[in-house]
């Protein structure tokens, strides 16, 4: 990587301090990111979190949809760009955490060029091994091709139009049909097909030249001999490309002939064809039947889709990462930036796309060590990887380590969702998760258990019916199996299938009876994906798989239900662990691929439809979570912790991400509402009668449904921006954003739901009275009793909802493992799903409030003390500034104690008295010092107390947090309100601290006491 600027110093930890997400697109550039650096190292981050910026499809608003992994994106930067941001973040002593996206790239349109290749030449491409597609189909017709649903119509309709037009590139003497901007090569062995009638256009020229039409059947001929190919003779071809190129040089040369353009654009406009005219077209459907590729409507991906997509993504194919030449091919750069100091870390994303996690991370793992630890090496660390593959890896990842030393494990986490009962394998070659199991784990603290039965009975006499979400994810499950991935699931039945016929015993399963007992085995699958690989099942696979079967087995209407023991053995590898009829390595490789269907299966019926079909607390809702299971008590929360300290310490901690569904502060003020279920419950039966009248009928029933009712007042709920709770009137200009913003995310959640529209058949005059809903609802040019009764409810709502925020905060910036803030996040985040939370961020803003914050915290004009400043920020709540506070003063602690917070023991405090269960406790130890973290939890019902926040000691009485021994007595230091709370010692030795003097003055507290 050129560009200038001097590498990255040695000094940079290998696991970072706390990390900040940046979302990169052209609006926000490595111009824009090197601006806030300075921000960001005052703030106290130690490594920029950065959304994938290797080049992507033009207009990408998130950078998924990769084209070249070996090239930056133009739209965020050049070369000299990206060095002059890395090099400012290392003049601040910050690193670089990456994106990385190794499941798949972007296709269609005309600019990857790995998947144009694969057009143009078919199995006979270098690449076509690359990406995972099916050359040998079910479908006869698909006998090496490869589907191409790009279509906006039927192929039929789309021909008939004229809108499929052949074009000549006259810079690379290519051929290719276009559809709109996407590009579909010709195969070079019918570019006589096409030279043909250049030539005879060409010979009626009164001033035709004998040369060029030498030149022009030289090459008829020569494309015409390019034909004798076949895959078994694939690698006996290889000059055959290097033919192709340069007959397409001196086609480049002809086409320079006089009068040749002209020429060349007449016989394309004739073999074209005329729209509406079948006869004209003829030709045109011919060359494009004889490629190796089959273009389709984009609705027949669903049923006959070839290659393995990023979910129903048709413009996202999966690439094969685990044959080891694509490894090398898509690492390059990545590789390269590591070793030249300018990435630190890496994000995976989508690990359970992946063939084989385990191989690819140790593979990974290796690579960047190398290229990290020997940066001046003549080695290609990618190669270094590979010859890891199979190696000593394993686990090294989950370690400690600083300085970024030689030998140090590289920091790497993966994009992964847990099931409640699942464990990451600690064989794999990381530090953690990206952080959704510890999103779970931390707001559910805030979500009382004592309100689950009074909103389950709220909710269901609300929409009129028993809610089950077990029963609405495993058919939201099969109905994305029947409609979205249909293609995926055949697939596999097929080669199910064919594996039954090794076998007298299986031979009479039937292809019909395949499918329907697979769809029943996924759909009943309790995690994600297992991990079967080159060496079998673990006892976590086996467990799981067997759960998955005997739930299918049971929920079957099927007669015959032996082919679940057969579906049992082959997942879990059984069926290859003796001497039989079954070739043990398609045993495996079978398992494997089932296990990347599972995957996309469970992402899109459950995250993203069962999500929004099931609306009893949405805050639960949440990408890792499991709505059925509610809230979590501060014990198990400890637990839960204290197993995560010890196996994953350095982790990253997350509340929101790209992918969450609603911002972290939104998610806990939702949170609250399980304070109030009855309350709430009569508040929603108040407001649904008030908007009676502005309902409208649509299919002989009230439109929108109850279910989409009651999302829209939850919703509202969670995003009321703060600034309309003062006493003036609500300005119309910001409701009227609040109202764009609802409306575009309550027409997502329909379309996700799938029970009234959807985004392949939207049902237009249901979601125009969702909009009326909510549009009438948000209006303030008229008296609005649903308004004024919303607003009075919601200010204690929304006063807890602070509380929780600052806990939630405050826990994940002294918890064990690596805290990230997503983009914004210091200030309140009250956003909703993408793209709403991928708004611009107002960084000079955040960045004025920071420094007038850090000069009052300092003393300011009138001395101010700290206690007096944290307290003052409580009056203000609204504008966020709180917020920050708490974040800067907790990411200043962590840069004070950084060996304390990486590797320091995790320890629960017991809490005792009348508010105990009102409060979350623990320690953090080491050597140097001991830090005590303490915040309050369920805090709308500590409003009962009259007090506006939880602080002082009517609100605690006498409750305490057992600090440890009587050595910990005496004062500890607040790092918020700067007071010193005496610890007291008890009669048995051990110290305790009153709460009321923890939380005198501001809701929640750190306290340090050096140690020694």
């Amino acid at each position: 990587m050129t560009g200038g600027g001097a590498s990255h110093p040695m000094g940079i930890r290998s696991v970072p301090l706390a990390t900040y997400r940046l979302q990169f697109n052209r609006d926000f550039a490595f111009g824009d990111a090197e601006r806030v650096v300075p921000y960001l190292a005052r703030l106290g981050i130690s490594h920029i979190y950065a959304s994938p910026y290797l080049k992507a499809r033009a207009g990408s608003t998130h950078g998924y949809d990769i084209i070249d992994h070996n090239a930056l994106n133009p739209e965020i930067g050049d070369a000299d760009a990206f060095a002059a941001f890395s090099d400012a973040l290392a003049r601040h002593g910050m690193g670089q955490v990456l994106d990385f996206v190794p499941n798949h790239m972007g296709v269609g349109h005309a600019d990857n060029a790995w998947w144009l290749d694969v057009l143009e030449w078919g199995e006979e491409s270098p690449y076509a091994e690359y990406f995972d597609i099916d050359w040998q189909p079910a479908k006869p017709t698909l006998h090496g091709k490869v589907l191409v649903p790009f279509l906006g119509d039927h192929y039929g309709r789309v021909l008939e139009a004229g809108e499929l037009r052949l074009g000549f590139d006259a810079a690379a003497g290519t051929f290719s049909v276009w559809y709109h901007d996407h590009r579909f090569p010709i195969t070079p062995r019918d570019y006589p097909r096409i030279l043909r009638p250049v030539l005879s256009e060409y010979g009626r020229l009164s001033e035709r030249d004998d040369e060029t039409i030498i030149a022009l059947q030289d090459l008829i001929v020569g494309f015409r001999d390019l034909s004798d190919w076949s895959p078994a003779l694939h690698r006996l071809h290889t000059g055959r490309r290097a033919e192709a190129a340069e007959l397409k040089q001196l086609l480049r040369v002809v086409a320079q002939a006089p009068g040749m353009a002209e020429v060349i654009d007449i016989a394309l406009d004739k073999l074209n064809g005329r729209p509406g005219d079948g006869d004209s077209l003829q030709w045109m459907h011919e060359l494009l039947d004889a490629q190796h590729y089959r273009l389709a409507y984009w609705r027949v991906a669903a049923e006959e889709i070839n290659y393995r997509r990023f979910f129903q993504i048709n413009q996202l194919a999966g690439i094969r990462v685990e044959v080891p030449e694509v490894f090398e091919a898509t690492h390059r750069l990545i590789l390269q930036l590591i070793r030249d100091g300018r990435v630190h870390g890496l994000r995976i994303d989508h690990v359970d796309g992946l063939f084989d996690p385990r191989q690819y991370l140790e593979r990974l793992q290796a690579a960047a060590r190398a290229a990290r630890d020997h940066p001046s090496g003549a080695e290609d660390a990618a190669e270094s990887g590979n010859g890891a593959a199979n190696g000593s890896a394993h686990g090294t990842g989950n370690g400690n380590g600083n300085g970024g030393g030689i030998g140090a494990p590289f920091w790497i986490v993966v994009e992964k969702i847990l099931a409640a009962h699942e464990r990451l394998r600690e064989e794999w070659a990381v530090a953690g998760t990206t952080g959704y199991d510890f999103l779970t784990r931390v707001h559910r603290l805030f979500v009382d258990p004592d309100g689950e039965a009074a909103l389950q009975r709220s909710y269901e006499r609300f929409v009129g019916r028993t809610v089950s979400f077990e029963e609405i994810a495993y058919e939201s499950k099969r109905q994305v199996m029947d409609f979205e991935l249909a293609s995926e699931l055949r697939v596999l039945a097929n080669e199910f299938d064919r594996l039954t016929e090794s076998s007298w015993a299986t031979r009479d399963y039937t292809l019909v009876g395949m499918r329907q007992a697979l769809r029943e085995v996924v759909a009943s699958f309790p995690v994600y994906r297992t991990y079967v690989d080159g060496t079998g099942a673990a006892a976590p696979d086996h467990r799981d798989v067997d759960w998955a079967v005997a739930h299918a087995r049971r929920r079957s209407l099927r007669a015959d239900k032996s082919v679940f023991d057969f579906l049992q053995a082959l997942l879990s590898t059984n069926l290859a662990a003796s001497p039989g009829p079954y070739n043990r390595r398609e045993v495996r490789r079978l398992a494997m691929k089932f296990q990347q269907y599972t995957g996309p299966v469970a992402a899109k019926g459950v995250e993203d439809t069962a999500f929004y079909r099931f609306n009893r607390l949405i805050s639960l809702n949440e990408v890792g979570g499991e709505p059925a299971r509610f809230a979590l008590t501060a014990a198990s929360f400890h637990k839960a912790t204290q197993e995560a300290a010890r196996r994953w310490p350095n982790t990253m901690l997350a509340t929101a991400t790209h992918d969450t569904k609603r911002g972290e502060d939104a998610r806990v003020r939702i949170d609250a509402l399980s304070e109030i279920p009855l309350e709430w419950g009569r508040r929603v039966r108040r407001w649904a009668t008030l908007n009676q009248r502005r309902k409208t009928i649509v299919n002989d029933a009230p439109a929108p449904s109850p279910d989409d009712e009651y999302l829209f007042y939850q919703t509202l709920v969670g995003v009321w921006p703060t600034e309309f709770h003062g006493p003036d009137d609500i300005d119309p200009i910001a409701l009227a954003d609040l109202r764009e913003r609802v409306s575009a995310y309550m027409i997502k959640a329909v379309r996700e739901a799938k029970t009234q529209s959807s985004w392949i058949n939207p049902q237009q005059d249901y979601e125009d009275a969702l909009l009326s809903l909510v549009g009438r609802c948000l209006d303030v040019s008229r008296a609005n009793p649903f308004l004024a009764d919303f607003r009075e409810f919601h200010r204690p709502v929304a006063l807890a909802g602070v509380v929780n925020s600052l806990a939630q905060a405050v826990i994940k910036l002294t918890a064990p493992g690596v805290p990230d803030v997503y983009q914004g996040c210091e200030l309140w985040d009250l956003s909703l799903v993408d793209p709403d939370n991928r708004r611009a961020v107002d960084f000079d803003r955040r960045e004025a409030m920071l420094n007038r914050l850090a000069a009052d915290f300092a003393g300011g004009s009138g001395n101010l003390t700290p206690d007096v400043v944290a307290s003052g920020l409580l009056d203000r709540w609204h504008d966020g500034v709180v917020k920050l506070f708490v974040v800067w003063r907790l990411l200043w602690l962590r840069g004070l104690y950084p060996d304390l917070f990486e590797g320091g023991s995790y320890q629960p405090l017991d809490v005792t008295g009348p508010r105990a269960d009102h409060v979350c406790a623990f320690g953090r130890v080491d050597e140097t010092a001991s830090v005590i973290t303490v915040v309050p939890r369920l805090p709308l019902r500590l409003q009962a107390t009259g007090a506006q926040w939880p602080c002082g000691p009517e609100v605690w009485q006498d409750t305490a947090i057992g600090v440890g021994t009587d050595d910990a007595a005496g004062p500890w230091k607040c790092v918020f309100t700067g007071r010193t709370p005496d610890a007291y010692a008890e009669a048995d030795g051990s110290a305790r601290l009153a709460a009321s003097e923890a939380l005198a003055c501001f809701p929640v507290a750190v306290l340090t006491r050096q140690r020694g």
